[in-house]
């Protein structure tokens, strides 16, 4: 009987260990949060058009590889997200939201690319800080920002825009999503235009 509670009670400190080391991260991560404050809506001029070509580009991920836009043409649909910056709050909800919506990106053979500015070693920090995401997450460090500017989705800051850019199979864009870069844009828009894209 000693033995089985002595047992429970070092279970019970590893439990406790356990939940109080969780909430020592998430509070670690909350304290490295950088709040920009309000800024400028939108500060850029598109330059890629529905209906066009959607530029192609190869860009580093965290996982390593390189990543081309062209190496999904005839075999996946392609949601590009564009967000300004690593550590910052709208974009460190943003991402993570898309895992609620995999289940729908799978069902309209489509894949997500997320892209920042920021170097890998920033981007490595910040995903392994957030948790599993399920895309690619690709850097536009150097040239800085050049696949933003080829978008047109640079600010004068540097940092992108927070666009989503929809690409069909043929490479083709077949909508552009710009939003308010203090607001996260709104799942249920992304979902409803993955659908819509996978109809035609």
């Amino acid at each position: 009987m000693r033995k089985f509670l002595s047992i429970n009670i070092v279970l019970g400190l590893i439990l406790l260990l356990l939940v109080a080391t969780a909430f020592g991260a998430s509070e670690a991560f909350k304290d490295n949060i950088y709040n920009p404050g309000k800024l400028k809506p939108v500060d850029s001029t598109l330059k890629v058009k529905i209906g066009e070509p959607a530029p192609d580009f190869t860009l580093p991920s965290v996982s390593g590889e390189k990543i081309s836009l062209s190496q999904y043409r005839g075999k996946k649909h392609v949601v590009i997200s564009f967000v300004p910056a690593a550590w910052t709050p709208v974009c460190s909800d943003q991402w993570p939201g898309y895992n609620i919506v995999k289940e729908i990106f799978d069902e309209n053979d489509a894949v997500l690319l997320g892209i920042t500015v920021d170097n890998i070693p920033t981007l490595y920090a910040w995903t392994n800080q957030r948790g599993d995401l399920w895309f690619p997450v690709l850097s536009d460090f150097w040239p800085h920002g050049a696949v933003a500017e080829k978008y047109g989705v640079l600010r004068s800051s540097g940092v992108s825009e927070r666009a989503l850019i929809f690409i069909d199979k043929k490479g083709i864009i077949q909508d552009i999503q710009i939003s308010d870069i203090n607001v996260r844009p709104d799942l249920a828009q992304c979902a409803t235009t993955l659908e819509k894209m996978n109809k035609k």
